[in-house]
């Protein structure tokens, strides 16, 4: 399913709960409870915007809680998602931020970044709009320093001839010729000088410990009107300054204020926030008190934030009202009740994860787009080396990844990086000097015997703990 061949408003027509889920199952294994859950959260996005404009600012959205141990899915999910709709995301941890009066970076920061993130998405997107004129201009402006343009000839003591109708005819069949040779990359390792933007440092980047960008202020645009714009001329060839140019002529083609006023109504009614460890910030309500950065005084300053309010970006005032806050964490020490009551209420859907079994491990192998047994063949093949599993490596991959999982720390499928990684380890070390280890075909065969042989004595010995990732 893809966005290309349809508009935004068809595609998200037909984006319902059971296609996102589908399109997950594509690279999530499991976890059909918290697929579901997120499914119909995006889909209630859209069917908001459908709703009459008295009640549309009245439906909130569905923030919710994953809860889990680590390596099951939780980040993975909300990435996917915010990819499949085409949204504003960002992935924060609740452990980086400090409350109000401390050193450090303000929760308001992450709305700040949303809002940046998705200026430059919407930007990109409508440079894509341009590229075919930006790549024209370019090539304008490429062939006028190949050849440049006829100047009027000075005499000493004489007037300014002009440049006869031969002459311009000349250049034309030139100009002409070096056009055909640059579409057909010929002109591709010749070298031209080409102005570029100089950077400028602004004078003040720092006020105290907080940034003037975390403040909503950018000092540079500020000072770009009354410091004068320098540029330097730099040497390169013609494909790279073919590829600067139409980059520099895009960003002259897009409208900056039709981008900016886009990407705040994406920030605003598609924007996804992934608050990862929210865990961290939770504990006993009073443990933490005295001078000390209070985890309660955190959960404190993220209410009005989730709640809905106004949060001044360098690019105008975003409001959080409509922004879909999913949370996650393993709460392994602290449990979600830990949490401040109010804040409790803004995650009103709460969703448990499934510890990943053997079984799980077997399907993440083979089945997602993006399997880490594809991984390691599409990096082992650019060595000319052929590698293939078989069904019982496959699932003794599975069965000493869950074991050792039990035994040390149970990571989830970040754990399969770990049986792999060792597994494969003199391939990987050896390939590009010699094929070692591998037939006479060239291939590397992953068997289950292969598998007990090479990691059975480090799990007996819990050696295995030392590659925790």
């Amino acid at each position: 399913m893809t966005v290309q061949h349809k508009t935004k408003r068809d595609f998200m027509r037909e984006l319902t709960p059971a296609a996102i889920v589908r399109e997950l199952d594509r690279y999530i294994i499991g976890q059909k409870e918290a697929k579901k859950c997120v499914g119909i959260a995006v889909r209630n996005r859209w069917r908001r915007q459908q709703v009459p404009e008295p009640l549309r600012e009245e439906i909130m959205p569905n923030n919710m809680i994953l809860i889990g141990p680590t390596g099951v899915g939780k980040t993975e999910i909300a990435r996917r998602l915010a990819k499949l709709v085409n949204a504003a995301f960002i992935k924060v941890e609740a452990s980086k931020y400090t409350e109000v009066g401390y050193v450090g970076r303000d929760v308001e920061s992450m709305v700040r970044d949303l809002t940046e993130y998705s200026v430059t998405m919407v930007k990109a997107e409508k440079a894509i709009e341009v590229r075919d004129r930006a790549e024209q201009l370019a090539e304008e402006r490429i062939l006028d320093l190949l050849i440049p343009p006829l100047l009027q000839r000075q005499r000493v003591g004489a007037l300014a001839d002009e440049p006869n109708p031969v002459e311009h005819e000349e250049r034309d069949s030139t100009r002409e010729k070096f056009r055909e040779k640059l579409k057909v990359g010929e002109l591709d390792d010749r070298t031209i000088e080409v102005d570029v933007a100089a950077e400028q440092i602004s004078p003040v980047q720092v006020i105290g410990p907080i940034s003037l960008e975390e403040m909503g202020l950018n000092i540079q645009e500020m000072f770009g009107n009354i410091l004068p714009k320098k540029s330097k001329r730099r040497k390169m060839s013609v494909k790279e300054a073919r590829a600067y140019l139409a980059q520099e002529e895009a960003g002259k083609l897009v409208d900056m204020e039709a981008v900016i006023k886009e990407a705040l109504d994406r920030v605003q009614n598609t924007g996804i926030v992934f608050i990862d460890e929210i865990d961290k910030i939770a504990g006993p309500r009073g443990a933490m008190a005295g001078p000390d950065v209070s985890r309660e005084g955190v959960q404190r300053d993220l209410l009005p934030i989730i709640e809905g309010s106004s949060v001044l970006t360098k690019y105008g005032l975003v409001k959080t009202d409509h922004i879909l806050f999913i949370a996650a964490g393993a709460f392994n020490v602290s449990k979600p009740s830990d949490l401040i009551p109010e804040l409790q209420g803004r995650f009103p859907i709460r969703v448990e994860m499934d510890s990943l079994t053997e079984d799980d491990f077997i399907k993440i192998l083979t089945l997602p787009q993006n399997a880490l047994t594809k991984q390691y063949a599409a990096l082992l093949a650019t060595e000319g080396i052929e590698l293939e599993f078989t069904d019982d490596g496959i699932r003794e991959i599975a069965r000493t990844a869950t074991e050792v999982n039990n035994q040390v720390e149970n990571i989830g499928a970040r754990r399969l990086h770990t049986i792999l990684s060792k597994l494969l380890e003199d391939h990987l070390f050896e390939a590009p000097d010699r094929v070692a280890q591998v037939d006479g075909d060239g291939k590397v065969i992953v068997t289950g015997g292969m598998v007990r042989g090479k990691l059975q004595s480090i799990v007996k010995n819990r050696d295995l703990g030392r590659y925790i990732l």
